[in-house]
């Protein structure tokens, strides 16, 4: 009955988990999914709260830090001291054995210790903000590199599927010519080429069917193991091609090139010109004096026994208070040399913030040229896709009127799947130029991707 009940829990957590997983999902869903479940995302978040718990550390430092101490000492075997033995009325130059204190002893210490001044500190509490919003910086640059992959994904996969219903409707339309050429073959009609020239398009046809279902499964497998959710768990995207890829809203509202500071590879940049800048300020406060304040506090028990618990042993305090002052003077000018090594890591990090900043400027202009090329290049394949599903049914009229052979018939089937093909790429291209734009101006939108 218990290993009953112990099945049934499990297969109970077990619909329960699989009841949480959404069965469809649309892009923006897919994208807050992502953001969620993503690895990359969860262990940069976790490199956040090791900042920040280094910040605290950092601060925690300066605070008052109190200690204590216990120590207990049984002699085994009592210390000897060796006395003149005129002090006690013997000879002079001879010496009196003699066992001073007791057997036992324990001293417990209450220590307090105050930083008072330390330029160190004062620049790690800067430092360690900065680090902080270099931690931040990366965290926004792997969100903005998931949410550009989960776009991409998503998009692919909307892509494989609308590739997939033009080759299954040219699959349709190729074996009713088939079953045209065949009949008109066997009753003396048509050459057995013009049967072997309809059956290799559709053999053709078929391998590519098959192949997209798989590079669609392939794309669909990418999607889930992006956004962290399970591969073995059915999932539906919810959303079509075309919901996604407005003509009217995607090519319209185009991302403003014009200011590109809000680049995450700047910030980062920036904030790495920030940490060399307090580096070199940390190696100058080294020359500054450290002040420390400390208050100390002892207890000692004596006894033959112990008797440490006991309510009448008795103990003997002592207070200390003092102050730790501690000048650096003379390091045979191996400061000086730590000082000048930072100055130059930090003319090393406003080099490489000029050269980033040349960089992506130039890369923003490229993609820029990158994505109208792109979108030229769609309206071009979508008209010359028009063009050539006119010339197909053209030549699909006059084939069953008999006014052309199936090898022309062939040939615009040819141009026909070439267009349908060369304008999946197209919309692609439109999709990912955009897409790279955005993430490098860090303008990317969920809702409009």
């Amino acid at each position: 009955m218990k290993n009953h009940f112990l099945t049934l829990i499990i297969l109970l957590t077990g619909f329960i988990q699989a009841q949480e997983l959404p069965e469809s999902l649309t892009l923006k869903e897919s994208i807050a999914y992502g953001l969620t479940n993503n690895r990359s995302i969860i262990n940069a978040d976790r490199e956040i709260q090791k900042s920040k718990k280094e910040r605290w550390k950092t601060i925690a430092s300066g605070l008052p830090q109190i200690s204590t101490e216990v120590n207990y000492q049984n002699f085994l075997e009592m210390p000897i001291s060796l006395v003149p033995a005129e002090f006690f009325g013997g000879n002079p130059g001879e010496f009196s054995e003699l066992t001073f204190g007791t057997e036992q002893n324990m001293i417990g210490t209450l220590n307090v210790e105050q930083m008072i001044f330390d330029g160190s500190y004062l620049v790690g509490l800067e430092a360690s903000k900065v680090y902080l919003s270099i931690s931040e910086n990366l965290f926004e640059k792997t969100h903005l590199e998931t949410k550009k992959l989960i776009t991409r994904l998503y998009t692919n996969v909307l892509l494989a599927k609308y590739n997939i219903l033009n080759l299954e409707n040219n699959k349709v339309s190729l074996e009713a010519n088939f079953e045209e050429v065949h009949q008109r073959f066997r009753n003396g009609f048509e050459e057995e080429e013009s049967v072997e020239q309809i059956q290799l398009t559709l053999a053709q046809t078929n391998s590519a069917l098959k192949y997209a279902k798989n590079i669609l499964e392939l794309e669909r497998n990418m999607l889930k193991f992006v956004i962290g959710f399970p591969i073995e768990a059915p999932l539906v995207l919810s959303e079509e091609l075309d919901a996604i890829f407005n003509e009217e809203q995607y090519l319209q509202n185009l991302p403003d090139a014009r200011d590109y500071g809000n680049n995450i590879d700047i910030k980062i940049a920036e904030n790495n010109v920030k940490a060399e800048a307090l580096l070199l300020k940390l190696e100058k406060s080294k020359s500054l004096p450290k002040v420390n304040a400390f208050i100390n506090r002892t207890y000692t028990g004596n006894s033959n026994d112990f008797t440490f618990a006991d309510s009448d042993q008795k103990w003997y305090g002592s207070s200390l208070l003092g102050l730790n002052v501690k000048i650096p003077i003379f390091s045979s000018l191996g400061r000086n040399a730590s000082t000048q090594k930072a100055k130059i890591s930090l003319e090393q990090a406003i080099a490489t913030l000029e050269e980033t900043q040349a960089k992506i400027s130039i890369e923003i202009k490229a993609a820029q040229n990158e994505f109208q090329l792109s979108i030229d290049n769609y309206f071009t394949e979508k008209e010359n896709l028009r063009l050539a599903e006119r010339i197909e049914q053209k030549n699909q009229t006059k084939f069953y009127e008999g006014m052309v052979q199936s090898f022309e018939l062939r040939m615009a089937q040819v141009q026909l799947y070439s267009a349908q093909k060369t304008f999946v790429n197209a919309i692609q291209n439109v999709i990912n130029n955009k897409l790279t734009l955005e993430t490098l101006l860090n303008q990317s939108k969920t809702n409009n991707p």
